[in-house]
């Protein structure tokens, strides 16, 4: 289970003049902003764009100042893979070390949308054992061993919502590694990469 919410996409109108300051091309730029506000492409300034992203990374630094912020929730096991991409991404998560205790533990915490019956039963068992180990750490929070009874048995399938900051040089790398991966979030991960302001010209370079 993936989800991702509240995207911002950012600094499209200066990463563009930035890819025309090696020519001093700034007098052909076309973009414009729309009655909502959104900066919208002209037509020479998409062309540059396309063609600089298709030349390689070299060529596109100017798709490092696109920024992208999202909110992600996603069980721990797919977090340890995206934590791969260190470079040029930022992300604040919700701390299971201060709020594992703040609310009831619930099936719904947990990534288990591909589980059979049995690890469903195993789920189950699990949830009531760290429910009841919260209940006593919240009657008596100088209780350590049920906070850390807590903490250590926690599956991977628990869920953790991160805000991450990316840009559209990290979501190339992301989207061609990862497209074609076993783990079902990758792939609604490449569908919203796909669903992203020019993502067709700008992202998807290599198709």
């Amino acid at each position: 289970m993936i989800k991702l919410e509240r995207t911002s996409v950012m600094n499209f109108e200066n990463a563009i003049r930035g890819a025309r300051n090696p020519l001093n091309s700034w007098g052909r730029s076309d973009s414009v902003y729309d009655e909502s506000g959104e900066y919208k492409l002209g037509e020479n300034d998409l062309d540059l764009a396309r063609r600089l992203a298709r030349a390689g990374s070299d060529h596109r630094k100017y798709l490092r100042m696109i920024f992208v912020s999202v909110d992600i929730t996603a069980p721990l096991y797919w977090w340890k893979e995206f934590d791969t991409y260190k470079v040029g991404t930022v992300a604040n998560s919700c701390s299971t070390m201060h709020k594992i205790h703040a609310k009831a533990f619930e099936r719904e915490d947990f990534s288990c949308d591909r589980l059979d019956e049995g690890g469903l039963r195993a789920l189950d068992a699990l949830i009531a054992y760290l429910e009841e180990e919260r209940q006593k750490f919240c009657a008596n929070k100088e209780d350590r061993q049920s906070w850390h009874n807590m903490i250590q048995l926690l599956p991977s399938s628990y869920n953790q919502m991160r805000t991450v900051t990316m840009n559209y040089e990290n979501l190339i790398n992301i989207y061609y590694a990862r497209r074609n991966h076993k783990l079902a979030e990758w792939h609604t991960l490449c569908d919203w990469i796909r669903s992203l302001p020019y993502a067709e010209q700008l992202i998807l370079v290599k198709d």
